[in-house]
């Protein structure tokens, strides 16, 4: 492949619910470039994007992938991203490279929560986008109706640039409203001038007075000249509309069907025309000089020393790691040294690669604002950047989804623990949205993501990938337990058994100590020496192993104040070990008889949703022993503020999703912990016993 210079370079991310075209749009714009030679369908298989074995079985998108089209002297890297929200951290890591986007839409399914959230993530990183409208020839398509949709919701800005034509009911071509021509599509793809009749087409003069209106607004010139009722050359179109399109004023609406090779040639040229080079006003990456610690702003210019920010890997069982980076600043070439600030550590760049899809092609180097390839960097991971020793930059680091749905996991085979965990270590190396954790106090492995199916394409992966198998086990909550009451008790450990036996006594007072981040609170008010002071050390260790397994149900014991009153001694027989012995037995008895309880951990939980949901969201959080705290409105939603128990959070995500038609989203932050009620204690302790 070609090396390009920055302004012959556009950077496109392909947005959409699932299922809205996004695949088969790339499949037709290689197909246009001379790629392939055939358009596969997603049922079929095998496209140039969708190459991953999950994806092949699951039919559709889960990881970003990048595909560089050559077209007419530019280079077009696209991404395409998955639509299922689960698979969101993919799409932030592919807008933290792209510099404009194209959102699809399905003409049949219309406008879903999908398209709502591309326009949110356009908006949030300020890149310019357009529209096109997916199967356009099926006879459910209603291209107009879309556009009327996208204006209700985003105005004006929105601008249909082709209007579609018929024949015999059949979608044969389309009209250009920039150029007020004809175009009529041949069987491969591309199309040719197809003479239109005056009046032929209702919205057209619409079209055309809306865009002439968004050309004249570009300068004060051409808005008197607009007004004086001049008209506009070509050029001056153009020019005027790629000004609004790269600064948001316009949205432009293309159409077509990739399976059927219509549409995909008109976008590469719109993209050319109308989306910007990486060397624009609107810079993505700042950073800062970790010598001089100035701030550092990337401005893709190429006689700049090199920087280049890593924004996905990708690891291969076979094949090894891959670390996807964007050129900032500078000529990135092969057989280079770079430097991770970060790490403060230099990583050899042994050949450089463009990938597309699953093939890799070498390249001698790559300018700013390109997007390529490393293959096996040492310690360097996503989101770090790397740069020269002489000008060590960080740049900020993008901000992925976090985790909230969670369940805990077991290795089908005895002896596999430690394969399963540093398999799933691997795949977080490329999955940022992935997390373990190690639960040591309630003995179990957690595994975060962003969804059901998330969590559940994990599993395929460790077993297609890694040969390891686990299994999802539910949760245990992380409860605690302490005392409501007082209690003086004795505990008494005696054995004999030939020669020196063992023999410790306490009497022990137990009461809430007010304190529930601290286990316990140790004391002693012994008089007369009848515990020696000797023992006391041991005394207050049974006390700290009590605290570790609570009588209750065997959770962590907190708030609790231990003091040792009174007890006896065996001048031969006592021991440290006998004494820790007694403090255990008089904690479990005393626990027993002061009103222990359990005490679960309580979030502070924000959901944010359309008006529409907010009662149906309220009523599910009472089921859930939720406390509604509060509402903000934000633009057109509502976040709802609640104190939750996390126990009554698992599968909160598929619930919250099908409550809203997978526009809600969630967050949540531990609070505190709070006293169980009765009838959910209950029903935990026998959940308890039964295990």
């Amino acid at each position: 492949m070609n090396v390009y210079e920055s302004e012959n370079i556009r950077n496109v991310v392909l947005l959409g619910h699932g299922g809205s075209g996004k695949t088969i749009l790339l499949e037709g714009l290689a197909y246009a470039a001379g790629i392939i030679n055939r358009i596969r369908t997603i049922e079929e298989g095998g496209t140039i994007s969708d190459y991953d074995k999950e994806e092949l079985k699951r039919k559709f998108s889960i990881q970003t992938s990048v595909v560089p089209i050559e077209y007419d002297g530019i280079k077009i890297n696209i991404l395409d991203t998955p639509g299922f929200f689960d698979f969101s951290g993919e799409v932030y890591e592919a807008l933290s490279v792209a510099d404009a986007a194209i959102i699809c839409i399905s003409g049949t399914a219309g406008i879903q929560v999908g398209t709502i959230k591309a326009f949110e993530y356009c908006k949030e990183y300020h890149i310019p986008c357009m529209v096109f409208v997916s199967n356009i020839d099926s006879e459910k398509a209603d291209y107009m109706a879309v556009v009327e949709d996208l204006k209700e919701l985003y105005g004006q800005k929105i601008a249909p640039f082709q209007l579609p034509l018929w024949e015999d009911d059949k979608f044969m071509g389309f009209v250009n409203v920039v150029k007020m021509a004809g175009r009529r599509y041949n069987p491969d793809g591309s199309y040719e001038k197809y003479d239109i009749d005056e009046g032929e087409i209702d919205e057209l003069d619409e079209c055309k007075d809306m865009l002439m209106e968004a050309v004249a607004e570009t300068s004060e010139e051409f808005m008197e000249r607009y007004f004086d009722g001049d008209t506009f050359t070509k050029e001056e179109i153009s020019l005027a509309l790629r000004q609004t399109v790269i600064e948001g004023d316009i949205i432009p609406v293309l159409m077509g069907s990739s399976i059927m090779r219509y549409g995909p040639h008109a976008v590469l040229k719109a993209v050319k025309k109308y989306f910007p080079s990486p060397v624009k006003d609107n810079v993505i990456y700042h950073g800062v000089n970790q010598n001089t610690e100035d701030a550092y702003v990337a401005e893709y210019d190429s006689t700049k020393p090199v920087s280049a920010y890593i924004f996905k890997t990708i690891v291969d069982p076979f094949i090894g790691k891959f670390s996807l980076i964007k050129v900032c600043d500078g000529v990135l070439k092969k057989d280079s040294v770079l430097y991770n600030a970060e790490k403060s550590t230099e990583e050899k760049v042994g050949k450089l690669y463009v990938l597309k899809g699953k093939e890799n092609m070498e390249v001698p180097e790559l300018k700013a604002g390109d997007i390529g390839a490393i293959a096996k960097l040492a310690v360097s991971q996503t989101r770090d950047t790397l740069s020269t020793k002489a000008c060590p930059i960080i740049y900020e680091k993008t901000p992925v989804p976090t985790p909230y749905t969670f369940t805990s996991y077991v290795a089908k085979k005895k002896g596999e623990e430690d394969k399963a965990s540093a398999a799933i270590k691997r795949l977080m190396e490329e999955d940022l949205t992935l997390r373990e954790v190690n639960d040591k106090d309630n003995h179990q492995m957690l595994l975060y993501g962003l969804g059901d199916q998330h969590l559940d394409v994990v599993v395929s992966k460790l077993k297609e990938r890694y040969n390891v198998e686990i299994e999802f086990t539910k949760p245990r909550i992380a409860y605690k337990e302490t005392i409501r009451g007082k209690v003086i008790s004795q505990g008494k450990y005696k054995k004999q058994s030939g020669g020196h036996g063992q023999y410790g006594d306490v009497k022990m007072e137990f009461k809430p100590s007010g304190d529930l981040e601290t286990p316990y609170t140790f004391d002693e008010k012994i008089f007369g020496g009848a515990v020696p002071k000797n023992y006391f050390p041991a005394v207050e260790k049974g006390v700290a192993e009590s605290c570790e397994a609570g009588p209750l149900a065997g959770y962590p014991v907190v708030g609790i104040k231990a003091t040792l009153l009174d007890g006896s001694y065996h001048p031969v027989d006592s021991s440290e070990l006998a004494f820790k012995m007694a403090a255990k037995l008089a904690f479990k008895n005393g626990v027993m008889d002061a009103s222990p309880v359990l005490l679960e951990p309580i979030v502070s939980l924000k959901v944010v949703v359309l008006d529409t949901y907010t009662g149906d969201i309220m009523g599910d959080l009472n089921k859930r022993r939720g406390r509604v705290l509060g509402m903000n409105p934000l633009e057109g939603k509502q976040e709802i503020v609640a104190d939750v128990p996390l126990g009554s959070l698992v599968g909160y995500s598929t619930t919250l999703r099908s409550i809203t038609g997978g526009s809600g989203e969630f967050s949540y932050e531990f609070s505190r912990y709070e006293q169980m009620p009765v009838d959910a204690q209950e029903k935990v302790l026998q959940e308890a016993n039964n295990q």
